[in-house]
């Protein structure tokens, strides 16, 4: 039993990771999704715009380690761009057949939605049966009392009754009031019931993250300093397309740029993004499928600004860019441990460069 352990025993693959030699020679891009609106008490979803799935370690049938493109970069006498270089053409190509792209929003959610949505229509159904039924029993009282509706002739007066049937009658109309008084205490009721399930549905939906009312960040990292280039912000959500990505990263872009690391999803891999590469002259390099760590300094990027809008508050967009324009010269003014001087900030560490 000890021997088949050992056998069975999973294998720890440590992939191979290179950086940038200098400023502007690469830059790690990612899209952020979050909510439109934000209370300080809810917690920011996580969610993914280009795959949507989860992301399944895949180990090798056999004991070896299995081949993958990042390998190139342990090889030492390789330089930077030759390594990106062979990874680029070891990777597989963007055209060809795909996998199908999941939808954004959790199934589950999606159907929790649905069925809330439901119950409100069945709450506001029975709230208008229940107003037409209250409509005939208020006719009949009516009837009773020896009214007549609005818009009928008023009923001639009756003849004096005797004296006996009077008191009759009065014993009659108390035991009919009383009767509505115990009506209309059953209706305040019903009322209060029908208000209370509202508001609970209303409240169960506002906690539901709806992806309509998502908003896009696109995150520009530079390879070599880790420093943040620019938060672009779309109002246009989970519908943000390749030629908003494209216009925005125009204006970013340094101009020595010679590699742009990205996802495989569908807003990096459009035809317009293939010929922002050709214009301006770098390659696109594209990670593996199932691997977002080969795109971690981006990655690590979203966690950081996800960690520092958790306990903020917005409503709008120009409230979430207020914020970014907050975060943005933090994050590039404090020490970051992931250099390769611990303690420098990223932008200590590019003028350090810079001078070299």
């Amino acid at each position: 039993m000890e021997a088949g352990r050992k056998q069975g025993k999973k294998s720890q693959l440590t992939p191979a990771s290179r950086t940038a030699d200098q400023p502007g020679q690469a830059l790690n891009v990612d899209l952020l999704f979050v909510p439109a609106c934000h209370p300080a008490d809810l917690k920011l979803p996580a969610v993914s715009g280009s795959s949507g799935h989860l992301v399944v370690e895949r180990l090798p049938e056999s004991g070896q380690e299995p081949d993958y493109p990042g390998k190139v970069f342990a090889n030492p006498d390789l330089s930077y761009t030759e390594a990106m270089q062979a990874f680029v053409q070891a990777s597989q190509p963007l055209s060809g057949p795909r996998k199908t792209v999941a939808a954004v929003e959790n199934q589950s959610q999606r159907a929790e939605i649905r069925q809330l949505r439901q119950e409100e229509a069945e709450l506001c159904a029975q709230r208008r049966r229940l107003r037409q039924l209250r409509k005939v029993e208020d006719a009949a009282w009516a009837q009773q009392r020896g009214e007549k509706p609005s818009g009928e002739e008023p009923v001639p007066p009756k003849l004096r009754a005797r004296w006996g049937s009077r008191k009759q009658q009065a014993e009659q109309r108390q035991a009919l009031r009383a009767q509505r008084h115990q009506l209309l205490a059953l209706r305040q009721q019903e009322d209060e019931q029908w208000r209370l399930a509202r508001q609970s549905l209303r409240e169960r939906m506002n906690l539901l993250p709806m992806v309509s009312t998502w908003i896009a960040i696109l995150v520009v990292t530079d390879n070599c300093t880790r420093q943040c280039l620019g938060l672009p912000l779309f109002v246009a959500g989970s519908h943000v397309t390749a030629e908003m990505v494209v216009a925005a990263l125009r204006v970013l872009l340094p101009a020595d740029l010679q590699f742009l690391i990205s996802d495989r999803g569908v807003h990096f891999t459009a035809q317009v993004f293939q010929q922002l590469a050709t214009e301006a002259n770098f390659i696109h390099v594209v990670i593996a499928r199932h691997r977002p760590q080969s795109n971690g300094i981006a990655e690590r990027f979203v966690r950081t600004i996800k960690e520092w809008l958790a306990d903020k508050v917005w409503s709008s967009d120009q409230e979430l860019l207020e914020w970014l324009g907050i975060f943005l010269p933090d994050y590039n003014n404090r020490p970051h441990q992931g250099l390769p001087c611990p303690g420098l900030s990223p932008n200590e560490f590019a003028k350090r460069l810079w001078l070299m």
